[in-house]
């Protein structure tokens, strides 16, 4: 009688698991929470805040601005009549209102 080899179930066992294991920290490479797709949403979400703080300095260094030019120690004429304006309903004597 002749044995046909066959190979060790211990090897077959631990080629198995090894490949695995091997699955399982690729994929936690990729889709974990350090993993690659992680890091990318986390670029794009640092340079969105980013654009936004730029904008609200910009905002913040406009509005600093016109807080300046109301000030007592430098009064713009021009954004004072526009201020009374808007927000009294001022006009002046030569002009026609139309409702």
């Amino acid at each position: 009688m002749t044995r046909t080899p066959r190979p060790a179930i211990g090897f077959l066992t631990y080629m198995i698991s090894m490949l695995l294991l091997g699955l399982y920290f690729v994929y936690a490479a990729v889709q974990g929470n350090y993993g690659v797709l992680r890091r990318a949403e986390l670029t794009a979400e640092a340079r969105a805040l980013s654009d936004q703080a730029t904008a609200l300095e910009t905002e913040v260094a406009r509005m600093e601005n016109l807080t300046r030019r109301l000030s007592d120690q430098y009064l713009d004429l021009d954004l004072l009549d526009e201020q009374a304006r808007d927000m009294l309903g001022l006009v002046r004597a030569d002009e026609v209102v139309i409702r």
